[in-house]
């Protein structure tokens, strides 16, 4: 719960003075022997916690995701598998997972989403990384414009779209094989474009390190480059700008 809203729950007479003294004594985190949950992460950086659900134990990972329920009304985790949406859900029902993505999250009601960030695929088999880019950017509150299958083999596909393309407040270009889809954009947008290279591509792509050292080499200006497949590094950089860019009209515009 971050401070702003405690003290409006004291105001409103919904929360006693020593239940709000008790929130704003706690630690900045939760110490659970096994992990130690940032809880104050979000009044820092405006984010909460997410969970990187690979590779963790079936009680950790229960046990995480409960609490950073518990904490926020809400939460997101990254890279989960059918079989621990399964698990999570025998215990939280309203817990929903997309295959695809690999997300499984709890979302609260009535999010209402804004600004723009188009997030663009080269290919279909670059949907996966492109989701998960997404999805992120819409939890944190951002509004996505999906545009997908928009690769340079067929660059007539991108420059029919390319309206909305230049309407969003950042773009997100994902590509695999050679990665060129980040540098075609960077040359046709006056706004920031995040590259996210992906595993996609025939034995010489080097499971995405070609289409990495393509984006990270490129000649067009204003491209930034996570790592391979990471989606969700792309979405929240994006979100980040999509924020500035609606803060910046709220100071500035009519």
């Amino acid at each position: 719960m971050e401070t702003r809203e405690i003290l409006q729950k004291l105001q409103q007479g919904e929360m006693t003075l020593e239940e709000a003294e008790g929130h704003l004594r706690r630690e900045p985190f939760e110490e659970m022997g096994y992990a130690k949950l940032d809880l104050h992460r979000k009044v820092r950086s405006g984010f909460p916690e997410v969970i990187f659900c690979s590779g963790k134990s079936p009680d950790h990972l229960k046990a995480i995701f409960r609490k950073l329920y518990e904490t926020e009304g809400e939460v997101l985790g990254t890279r989960a598998s059918a079989e621990q949406f399964e698990m999570i859900r025998q215990e939280l029902p309203q817990t929903v997972y997309d295959p695809l993505s690999h997300i499984i999250k709890i979302e609260k009601k009535d999010k209402k989403l804004s600004g723009c960030i188009a997030v663009c695929t080269a290919g279909t088999a670059d949907i996966a990384v492109a989701e998960e880019a997404a999805q992120t950017a819409e939890y944190f509150g951002s509004y996505v414009e999906r545009i997908y299958d928009v690769g340079v083999s067929g660059i007539h596909r991108l420059l029919a779209r390319l309206p909305q393309i230049q309407a969003a407040n950042c773009i997100v270009a994902v590509a695999g094989m050679e990665g060129a889809l980040a540098s075609v954009m960077g040359g046709l947008v006056d706004k920031p474009v995040i590259a996210v290279p992906t595993s996609i591509g025939y034995g010489a792509s080097f499971h995405g390190v070609s289409a990495l050292l393509t984006m990270i080499n490129s000649c067009a200006n204003g491209i930034a480059v996570v790592n391979i497949d990471n989606g969700y590094g792309a979405g929240y950089i994006a979100t980040q700008i999509n924020r500035l860019a609606g803060e910046e009209k709220t100071t500035h515009g009519s």
